[in-house]
């Protein structure tokens, strides 16, 4: 991100960046009321003046005699002079209070009322933005908390069925959220002598008699009439016997005592009357009667009364356990009163329906999120741009003011020359950029660093982002030491190098200022979380392509070189370090990067590589390189907090430096140690003791065969060039980092394009069939034209490095005559 406002009123939260910012805009606003002050004040004056000056001729007059009656008397004509002057001078004083309002209280009123509105809608506007992306923040904690609770909850569901399902004789015992209660007909008699469960606990049947003896005698019994079923005797509310279950039963909540209710209905102590289903619950509406069966248990007689009613074809016996009821029930139990669209779902489907559903709003609450944040970050680049311009006319406008205030004063009055002059002293000190400058440097509150708000999958998969995901967790989905977006993207770019027009076009585009809603267009494009079609590239300036890697990079929640390590690096650039030779320091840079991650180490080799070939073959010069390394120098290293203090810092800038310089000897030391770590590892490794030895020879000589194949020459690989670590040629199982610095001498195939490769062919690119290849990319390839909304950049076939590096074939070539390029291996992981 470019410098000033756009690029240094960044925060974490969004507001507090922008609540520096706009105070001191507001402070602008209170500056630009005071000038208006002192010219308002200025002219009052003058006009105050002016009319005392013009007063004194009518108030010499008022005299009676004196000088009227000496008609030439020098005296008289002294005084007439003194009284004309001063009524000069007080028609001067008015022209310059109607001088100064006129030039500058009147204009600059006007236009300082404009700036203050510009001001306040854009903090409005951005206030209102960022409300509304902290409400969706809200809203997708939320729906992550009910994702992950249904997740667990899932999950318990499941360990009940493994627990519950063990014995499938023990149909009796199985949890009741697993089942689809029914009404049977009749109950058969329970004679078995096997322990009954309810809640948590196990009882013998001795035990649960003493239970139901004691619930009959002390929850409240009652007839319950049902419109066209009839009368139901001893029936008891819900909440009577959820009340009775937490005070006898040790239930310590509500809903642990609605799961022992159903479990007493689950063994066929309770049904539910009057109602559709067989469901406990805590009610006052909900009735429950007691089943003959608890009767029989307990010993307690039958509080049953015949019906006082007449017969009719539904006798009085119709009413009874083993009536025909249970058969209307049944039928009812199809009636669907409430439109449910799940009608027959188990408790344990309708917890995983319900982690689905939950699963797809937080999904979809992320999306939300995420455009929000774009649309945020584009209003606030937009905004910030535009009240830098602002703020710098606002500096100019006071310079200009200043300005018209003196020659308001001395068009009128030469004789205020002096005054004059140091007022246009004071106009020549007001310094627009400078103050600007002054304001960024004391004010800023960090660079632009987008968070971004991921999907966090309960089952820690990473296949709905890429944007924002961590790098090893990223290439461990694409199964490569480099992510494929990066891979893709180098690719890209590589094989457009050659259609921009000259080289300061090619390395202008790392440095172009594109917009930000261009970037997050293609950001949306690609953002899938899984491999995406070279084509979705090709519809947009190469500009463009370049700037989603840096804003891919910005957007990673650790940087590339880990801030775990900014402070190792600060060190290393200290001051009690500048006695170090140059040596010294790439050596520990070496072994500093050595703890980064693997994929952190590929990724940072592969971009390394392609800079270090860009500014070779465009022989950039020092300003360039000076430019690219402070533009990558966010993406690269970042501290842990920004800070005042870190804003200062130009650590980053010095690393990225020195990684362009000794590119070779840092990243060839990093693929030694690593081969010789690898292959060590393999050599100490303890040997199992075997238990079968009829393969021993066979496979003794199997290992031969495979150590006598790695050392022939391939004739595959390239041929020995400018090599970092000389004769250490390594196997592609031995190495554990993708990316080959070397400079081969040979190339498989003809016709082939070398200029600023890096990695993949385009037969085998990772973005068509998602495999590491090795190979050379092929020629230039024919695309569509670019949008008109895209950053224009010409596209043609021309410039020096076309022209002074390419032979007859059109391979570009080095000094020596020998193709120049690149190969990155990405591997697929083993680990």
């Amino acid at each position: 991100m470019a410098s000033g406002f756009a690029g240094s009123f960044w925060s974490g939260d969004y507001a507090g960046g922008l609540g520096v910012l706009f105070g001191k805009l507001q402070q602008g606003v209170q500056e630009n009321q005071q000038i208006l002050t002192v010219a308002r004040m200025r002219a009052d004056a003058e006009e105050l003046y002016g009319n005392s000056l013009g007063g004194i001729g009518p108030a010499t007059e008022r005299i009676s005699g004196g000088f009227s009656r000496d008609e030439g008397a020098s005296v008289r004509k002294a005084f007439e002079g003194v009284r004309t002057e001063m009524e000069s001078a007080g028609q001067n004083h008015l022209k310059i209070a109607s001088n100064i309002r006129e030039l500058v209280v009147n204009p600059f009123s006007r236009w300082c009322e404009a700036h203050a509105a510009r001001v306040q809608n854009s903090q409005d506007d951005l206030q209102s933005r960022i409300k509304l992306h902290d409400r969706q923040a809200d809203a997708v904690r939320k729906f992550r908390s009910q994702y992950y609770n249904k997740c667990r909850q899932v999950e318990d569901v499941e360990e009940e069925d493994k627990l519950a399902f063990q014995d499938p004789q023990a149909e009796v015992v199985q949890s009741p959220k697993m089942k689809v209660p029914t009404i049977k007909m009749s109950e058969p008699e329970d004679g078995s002598d096997e322990p009954i469960e309810l809640g948590d606990e196990t009882y013998d049947p001795a035990q649960v008699q003493k239970i139901l003896t004691h619930m009959l005698d002390h929850i409240k019994l009652s007839e319950v009439k049902v419109p066209i079923l009839g009368v139901y005797q001893n029936c008891s509310l819900g909440a009577d016997i959820t009340e009775y279950i937490q005070k006898h039963l040790g239930a310590t909540s509500v809903s642990y005592a609605e799961r022992i209710g159903q479990d007493m209905i689950t063994n066929g102590f309770l049904r539910l009357v009057g109602n559709v289903g067989n469901t406990f619950a805590n009610s006052s509406r909900m009735n429950y009667q007691w089943k003959p069966k608890v009767f029989q248990i307990t010993g307690v007689p039958d509080k049953k009364k015949p019906l006082e009613r007449a017969s009719t074809a539904m006798s009085n016996d119709s009413f009874t356990v083993d009536s025909p009821v249970g058969a209307v029930q049944e039928y009812l139990q199809g009636w669907n009163p409430l439109n449910n669209q799940f009608p027959n779902e188990t408790p344990a489907e309708r917890l995983r329906r319900e982690a689905r559903d939950s699963d797809e709003r937080y999904k979809q609450s992320i999306k939300k999120l995420d455009s929000l944040r774009c649309n945020l970050e584009e209003a606030m680049i937009d905004h910030l741009k535009f009240m830098e311009r602002c703020e710098l006319d606002r500096l100019k406008a006071i310079k200009a003011v200043i300005l018209d205030f003196s020659g308001a004063v001395s068009n009128v009055i030469p004789s205020l020359q002096s005054t004059v002059d140091k007022m246009m002293l004071f106009q020549e000190t007001v310094q627009p950029l400078g103050d600007l400058r002054y304001l960024l440097e004391n004010y800023r509150t960090g660079p632009f660093i987008p968070r971004v708000t991921t999907y966090e999958n309960y089952y820690n998969s990473v296949d709905e982002q890429t944007f924002g995901v961590d790098l090893e967790a990223r290439a461990r989905s694409d199964r490569k030491r480099v992510p494929i977006l990066v891979t893709t993207v180098l690719t890209f770019l590589d094989n457009h190098y050659p259609d921009l027009e000259g080289d300061e076009v090619r390395r202008g585009i790392w440095l172009v200022d594109v917009p930000l809603a261009q970037t997050h267009s293609l950001r949306a494009a690609v953002n899938t979380g899984k491999t995406f079609p070279r084509e979705i590239l090709d519809k947009y300036d190469v500009p463009i392509v370049a700037s989603v890697l840096k804003l891919y990079l910005l957007e990673l929640p650790d940087s590339l070189v880990s801030s775990h390590v900014y402070e190792i690096v600060k060190t290393i650039y200290s001051s009690t370090a500048t006695d170090a030779s140059e040596e010294q320091r790439v050596s520990v840079i070496q072994s500093t990067l050595g703890q980064l991650r693997l994929a952190n180490i590929a990724t940072l080799d592969a971009i390394c590589t392609h800079f270090t070939r860009l500014i070779e073959l465009t022989s950039a010069d020092e300003t360039y390189v000076n430019a690219l390394a402070n533009a990558l120098a966010p993406c690269i290293l970042r501290p842990k907090q920004e800070s005042s203090l870190t804003m200062n810092e130009r650590y980053s800038y010095r690393l990225i430096r020195d990684l362009f310089a000794h590119k070779d000897a840092i990243f060839g030391e990093l693929k030694r140690a690593s081969a010789l770590t690898h292959s060590s590892s393999g050599a100490q490794r303890p040997r199992a003791i075997s238990t079968d030895e009829s393969n021993r020879r066979a496979n003794y000589e199997e290992r031969n065969r495979a150590i006598a194949a790695q050392r022939s020459p391939r004739t595959t690989s390239p041929g020995p060039g400018s090599r970092v670590g000389g004769s250490h040629r390594r196997d592609r199982s031995q190495t554990r980092f993708p990316v080959n610095t070397s400079s081969p001498t040979e190339r498989r195939g003809t016709g082939s394009r070398n200029s600023l490769e890096v990695p993949g062919s385009v037969e085998s690119s990772p973005i068509v069939e998602g495999n590491a290849t090795n190979g050379i990319l092929d020629g230039p390839q024919e695309h569509p034209a670019p949008s008109s909304t895209r950053v224009p950049l010409p596209r043609k076939h021309a410039g020096s490095l076309a022209r002074s590096n390419r032979d007859s074939t059109g391979s570009l070539r080095g000094e020596d005559g020998a193709p120049r390029g690149v190969q990155l291996e990405d591997k697929p992981m083993d680990d």
